[in-house]
């Protein structure tokens, strides 16, 4: 597996089977170790309308072999850097409690237990992450549409407890992150709104790429939104005018 090849469903469990393995060789037997899948991995393991990942963030519990193992199996695979990783701990979709909310997966070797979290928890965290460019937005509304598929719809009132579960509150979660679930329920048609917010994300992503190195520092989580606001309304004139379009020729003062 090369350092650009995505995580699949397909490949996920021989990555983790490898892992535990290699922990096992380096720890023994005695000790097991947990790791709590979120993200872009439980979006694979439990649900059908992602295809890929390119990282696995986590939530680990183990002893200190697990990090050497995780290189190890990363170098023998062709893995990038940090394919496994706790990053995820640092931000603020994280919470302590999302270990008694988690749901049992598989255990890999006898000594690897892996758990997801998925439905309305994992929505609660989509929601306090709330990136215009990553696959936050989508990744919510493609739940919606499994969960409701399956049976097993997710109400509005299921999502506000589990945000209150995990975050004490509801308007713990960004304003924008609100008002965009609560639309979602007078959407008529869900899979036409996750297509389009596929394309919002694709879009955003290319906007905010290479924006930290033509504005160093200038980019963060409170100016984010309006840095994408102003970016596409800079974008749509120049298609009006028919003006050539350049992503660096953007002023930052014209974004804010």
């Amino acid at each position: 597996m090369s350092a650009d090849k995505p995580f699949t469903k397909e490949n996920l469990d021989n990555c983790l089977k490898e892992l535990a393995k290699e922990f096992r060789k380096k720890n023994g037997n005695k000790v097991p170790a947990e790791i709590i899948l979120i993200g872009g991995a439980s979006i694979l393991i439990n649900y059908g309308f992602r295809e890929m990942t390119y990282d696995m963030d986590a939530i680990i519990k183990s002893s200190s072999a697990m990090k050497d193992a995780i290189n190890t199996v990363g170098d023998r695979l062709g893995l990038p850097l940090g394919w496994l990783n706790t990053d995820f701990v640092n931000t603020d979709s994280y919470t302590p409690r999302l270990t008694g909310y988690s749901k049992y997966y598989k255990t890999f070797s006898n000594i690897l237990q892996v758990r997801t979290v998925s439905s309305e928890y994992l929505v609660a965290m989509k929601l306090m992450a709330g990136r215009q460019y990553k696959n936050d937005l989508s990744d919510i509304v493609g739940v919606l549409i499994e969960q409701e598929e399956r049976g097993d719809a997710l109400t509005l009132d299921r999502i506000k407890k589990a945000v209150v579960d995990l975050y004490d509150y509801y308007d713990k979660i960004p304003e924008n992150s609100r008002i965009f679930i609560e639309s979602i329920y007078e959407k008529e048609d869900l899979r036409a709104f996750y297509k389009q917010c596929r394309e919002l994300e694709e879009e955003n992503k290319d906007i905010l790429l290479g924006f930290p190195n033509d504005y160093p520092g200038m980019l963060n989580g409170n100016n984010l939104a309006d840095i994408l606001k102003a970016a596409r309304a800079k974008k749509q004139k120049k298609e009006k005018s028919g003006q050539p379009q350049s992503r660096t020729a953007i002023p930052f003062t014209q974004l804010l």
